[in-house]
């Protein structure tokens, strides 16, 4: 497994999960979360989540059945704010996803007054970040995430 294949499958993953928006896909777990499954060949991902309203979850990518990566991520839109317009300019940014960096969206991203900005460090093996959105200049969305590799070391 090269680094490339998972960057291209995040990639895929992404436009299939919640920024791709096919709700009839996801599935509704016994503990009130919801998990998005997708797969292509040996790769395997499932993005699991709590909320509404602040929410919190991870992505799991799996490769012949065995953990490779995972994100973990908490975000929140501000108290007295509508959700639905600030969740649609997030899963337009999503859909931004930079090839060399696929975790969330873009460096910046801008639509109808709004402005999506993603500030992350690190590369697809170990990396945190952060997200906003602002109208306005005044924040109305905000989200943190971290992840990379795991379980790269083999037994003796």
């Amino acid at each position: 497994m090269q680094l490339s294949q998972l960057k291209e499958f995040l990639i895929a993953s992404n436009n299939a999960g919640y920024a791709g928006g096919e709700e009839k896909k996801w599935i509704k777990e016994k503990d009130s979360s919801t998990t998005i499954p997708f797969e292509k060949g040996k790769w395997k991902s499932d993005d699991n989540f709590f909320g509404g309203e602040p929410y919190g979850g991870r992505t799991v990518v799996f490769y012949k059945n065995k953990p490779l990566w995972i994100m973990v991520y908490y975000g929140w839109v501000k108290e007295g704010t509508e959700n639905k317009p600030v969740y649609q300019i997030l899963k337009n940014a999503l859909k931004q996803m930079p090839k060399s960096y696929p975790f969330r969206g873009p460096r910046e991203y801008k639509e109808a007054g709004y402005i999506y900005i993603n500030n992350w460090k690190g590369k697809v093996d170990r990396f945190s970040g952060e997200e906003e959105i602002k109208q306005k200049n005044k924040l109305i969305y905000k989200a943190y995430y971290h992840g990379g590799l795991v379980d790269r070391k083999t037994e003796n």
